[in-house]
């Protein structure tokens, strides 16, 4: 990691390698191809991934990033673009298929019941009201 300059706002950042603009500035760059992508496909419902990329001039990675972070979903069921990481079978959107989402929050549960008592977390004790309650004011 290195220390650069962010190249639209100028503030300093730990970089990898290729990264040329900071956290901030790359959410908002993705929130605005995101729009772009969305506004495209509700006018052109459908199209390919190629096709959103070259009318929108989004990247088709950054395509594939909402289709992952499941902003956006593909309408075939067997598209062959996006497979489960677990399975490998294909899906709209996400990084996982339904089946294997249920199947981890099942085999968690069993996990979570096996615990001994000793291994869960303490109960909150809970507090009376005594006095004035705090809070951390926002620094502007």
């Amino acid at each position: 990691m290195e220390l650069k300059n962010c190249e639209k706002c100028g503030r300093k950042f730990g970089a990898m390698s290729s990264e040329t603009l900071c956290t901030k500035c790359s959410a908002e760059n993705i929130e605005s191809d995101f729009k772009k992508v969305r506004d495209y496909l509700y006018d052109n419902p459908g199209a390919s991934v190629t096709e959103v990329s070259e009318e929108t001039g989004v990247a088709e990675r950054i395509i594939l990033k909402l289709l992952k972070d499941e902003r956006i979903e593909i309408i075939d069921e067997n598209n062959g673009l996006l497979n489960c990481e677990r399975c490998g079978v294909s899906i709209k959107s996400g990084k996982i298929c339904d089946g294997c989402k249920n199947e981890l929050a099942k085999d968690l549960m069993g996990a979570a019941k096996n615990l001994k008592p000793e291994d869960k977390a303490p109960e909150k004790k809970e507090t009376k009201n005594k006095g004035a309650n705090f809070h951390i004011k926002q620094r502007h």
